[in-house]
């Protein structure tokens, strides 16, 4: 058998995925141009509400497990 090589086959061309990077991040740079975004005011505003709702979240559901612990604390104390 001869080895012989085979030109059937295309070379991988290294520029052309350069290049489809390149205007993969030019898209990227292009839709954040479009973005609106909000201003100091708007964005402390939008914190602060985010925040207090954690804040309150956070309080029911432990006065929500401590008031579920303790009838499960009645509950396994009355059966023994």
């Amino acid at each position: 058998m001869s080895k012989e090589k085979d030109t059937s086959k295309k070379p991988v061309v290294k520029d052309k995925k350069r290049a489809s990077f390149k205007k993969y991040f030019r898209g990227v740079v292009s839709e954040v141009k479009k973005v609106s975004w909000p201003s100091r005011k708007e964005l402390t505003n939008t914190t602060m509400v985010v925040l207090a709702f954690i804040v309150i979240l956070s309080v029911v559901v432990g006065v929500i497990d401590l008031g579920l612990g303790e009838l499960l604390k009645l509950i396994t104390t009355r059966m023994n």
